[in-house]
């Protein structure tokens, strides 16, 4: 039965590329670090160059909200449409390494641990690591000159669960489920969101991108959570009773749109408040809610950020322990 239940979900031939992507990224992110500054995946980064501007210029706060998001409706449609051209012609091959490096330029995950961990060392040794804190503020698109030391913790906190989930899982699972087209389409989405999204302040422009990626990316966002919520067993200081209430405290849980059910998953075991108002790279002031359990500090320092990173390694860990047993129950390794 759960080879049928497989069979029908998802491709399980695709778990070998999407494993082999997936450390291709791990490898190449941590030797190469962030392109440009930017951790999140390559293909958001290329999007970035092209389409960022103009989707900029769209963006004119001095709309009225229905014509913003019309515009960003027009905008979000023709990276559609592109995407599922680059798609077409991608289509048909028989080159096993192609597949592997086409999925691994939609993910992230070592360019992530390259900046949270030159985050760490500049705050351990008071700014003194060249282009610490560009890579964080560039892929979270946080101003980190608007906060203070435990704002610019708690940011690179944050990214490191996000991007966990926007960067890895959700892409994963969507290439599993319908292969490079659902791939490009998801990425296309999440970073429409990411770019314009403005974590859920959007004034218009960014409205349809961030509905169309929560109808999308809801479900994954629960396993990466749950990932995340398993690994703080085996991670120091991290409390599990308080990663199992983050599941179903009422207060103080994090928005889809402010981060979801991962930044809760993260926040509460390691008793750490997260969120608070910022102000992104454009200028906007995203006043973000509170997330932690009762009590948990907003006064971070670079140590949380070790327990982060220890954290977002394991559920990595666990993701990919996770597709091999798949893989396994599908009978393809028996």
């Amino acid at each position: 039965m759960i080879v049928d239940i497989h069979a029908q979900i998802m491709d399980v031939d695709r778990i070998p590329y999407l494993v082999g992507a997936i450390f291709l990224t791990m490898i190449a992110g941590m030797v190469t670090g962030p392109v440009s500054g930017n951790a999140n995946s390559f293909l958001w980064g290329v999007c970035d160059v092209l389409f960022g501007r103009i989707g900029d210029r769209m963006d004119r706060r001095s709309r009225s909200r229905s014509d913003l998001m019309f515009r960003g409706f027009l905008f979000t449609t023709v990276l559609l449409f592109l995407v599922l051209l680059l798609s077409r012609v991608l289509e048909g091959h028989n080159m096993p390494f192609l597949e592997v490096v086409m999925v691994a330029a939609c993910l992230t995950s070592g360019s992530v641990w390259y900046i949270i961990l030159k985050l760490y060392f500049a705050l351990d040794q008071h700014g003194s690591v060249d282009g610490a804190f560009y890579g964080l503020s560039r892929s979270s698109r946080v101003d980190l000159n608007s906060t203070d030391d435990y704002g610019i913790t708690r940011t690179g906190l944050a990214y490191a669960a996000i991007s966990f989930d926007k960067g890895l899982v959700a892409p994963s699972l969507w290439y599993l489920i319908g292969g490079m087209p659902m791939l490009l389409i998801y990425v296309v989405l999440s970073f429409t969101a990411w770019r314009y999204g403005k974590c859920g302040f959007t004034k218009g422009f960014g409205s349809v991108p961030l509905a169309l990626e929560k109808m999308m990316g809801f479900i994954p966002s629960l396993f990466a959570g749950f990932l995340f919520s398993a690994a703080s067993a085996v991670t120091p200081t991290a409390k599990m009773h308080q990663a199992i209430l983050s599941w179903w405290g009422r207060k103080n849980r994090a928005p889809y749109e402010e981060g979801g059910t991962v930044l809760s998953a993260i926040a509460w075991p390691l008793g750490v408040s997260l969120g608070g108002a910022v102000q992104d790279i454009s200028g906007s002031s995203l006043k973000k809610v509170w997330i932690g359990a009762e009590g948990a500090t907003a006064q971070l320092d670079h140590k949380h950020l070790q327990r982060g990173i220890f954290m977002n390694v394991i559920a990595h860990v666990l993701f990919v322990l996770a597709l091999l047993v798949a893989y396994i129950y599908a009978g393809k390794m028996l």
